[in-house]
């Protein structure tokens, strides 16, 4: 696999974007970088092609100021790079999470129900928690937005006087802006609770704990226990349920953004922060039903992260670290490997659905070859 080329530079978004763009792509080089298989300056010149960081409130963790910051706390690593640069947005990160949380707790006070780009991973406080457990683990502002995350996890009344999660949402799963009649209370771990969840379990594993946080777990895992489907192809979560139903009922594309291997991911994480030895069994015989099911591994048609055999690949590592029995992991992933490369490349350059995160996915799948960066930080897998 070879450093993707970057991304056109059609906009200030897309040379912002962690996801798409080319400061996306730059994690790549700096993997190549660390492992001395490529020089430093394609790391630099990327990130001087940047231009003025969007530092707004849409910024977020795949986006503007804090995609940088996590891009240089990367090539840092336990150097003194670009230390100049990271403690300027270390306080641009600061800023926006006070924004950020004193919009969401009005919004909580004011009893509305909330929206992806509030609490999510890909846009919302848990993907800039996520930066700031790398950047400033003892800082009041992250245990601030642990203490939102438990809160998030409290009930809500519906308009109909009924209980809901604390995380429905008013918007539809797909159109995001635009109102859908009950809302819905999303899964994944890309816009779904399993995020919320997995940050609270690694915050704990890193000893940040806040009051009522084992309380803000468990309640995330008993709603996900509620909407559990399991027969004989074993164990999965739909994407999404409304009022009055679950979507999918069938085993749907393993992947990491919605499919069980993020779930089983993040439910294998709490479990471990809870000392739960059975919901860490359940989640990793999950996972395990899922990679010997042809059925559902045959619904994966690209090399990409979010949707595609990369994400998957990277999943299952990060499972066997954590799993009972290891071995039971890692011997999927010759097959895994051969299924990447019987599918055509990725026509996008960038990092979640691109050539630079398959490349950073398959590489790492490579026997002997662990990543050196912890690159898979924001898809919150560790």
């Amino acid at each position: 696999m070879t450093t993707a080329p970057p991304a056109p530079d059609t906009s200030t978004a897309v040379r912002q974007s962690l996801a798409h763009g080319p400061l996306g792509s730059t994690l790549l080089d700096i993997e190549r970088a660390h492992r001395n298989l490529d020089s430093w300056q394609a790391v630099h010149q990327h990130v001087a092609a940047t231009g003025p960081l969007i530092d707004s409130d849409e910024a977020n963790l795949f986006l503007g100021a804090p995609a940088m910051a996590y891009v240089l706390h990367l090539a840092a690593a336990d150097s003194n790079r670009y230390a100049g640069a990271l403690r300027m947005l270390d306080g641009v990160l600061i800023r926006q999470i006070r924004r950020r949380l004193t919009a969401a707790h009005a919004r909580i006070d004011q009893g509305r129900h909330a929206g992806f780009a509030e609490y999510d991973l890909l846009r919302g406080l848990t993907g800039l928690g996520v930066l700031l457990l790398r950047r400033k683990p003892d800082s009041e502002e992250m245990k601030q937005v642990l203490r939102y995350l438990v809160r998030l996890t409290e009930p809500v009344t519906g308009d109909q006087g009924q209980p809901l999660p604390g995380w429905w949402v008013w918007h539809a799963p797909a159109r995001l802006g635009t109102p859908t009649p009950g809302g819905h209370a999303n899964a994944g771990l890309a816009h779904g609770i399993a995020g919320p969840l997995a940050l609270l379990a690694l915050a704990k594993r890193r000893g940040v704990v806040v009051d009522g946080h084992d309380t803000g777990i468990a309640r995330i895992c008993n709603w996900l226990d509620r909407i559990r489907q399991t027969d004989h192809r074993g164990s999965r979560w739909p994407r999404w349920v409304t009022e009055t139903t679950a979507v999918p009922t069938q085993p749907a594309t393993p992947s990491w953004c919605y499919g069980t291997p993020g779930l089983a991911r993040a439910q294998q994480l709490a479990a471990i922060a809870l000392n739960d030895d059975h919901r860490k069994r359940m989640a990793e015989r999950a996972l395990l039903y899922c990679l010997a099911d042809p059925r559902q591994l045959d619904q994966l048609a690209n090399r990409g992260l979010c949707h595609g055999v990369g994400g998957l690949l990277r999943t299952v590592q990060r499972v066997a670290e954590d799993a009972e029995t290891p071995t039971a992991f890692t011997d999927r992933l010759p097959e895994l490997r051969q299924r990447f490369l019987a599918l055509p490349p990725p026509e996008e350059a960038g990092f979640l659905e691109g050539a630079a995160g398959a490349a950073l996915a398959f590489q790492s799948a490579e026997p002997g070859s662990g990543p050196v960066s912890d690159w898979d930080a924001c898809l919150l897998l560790s």
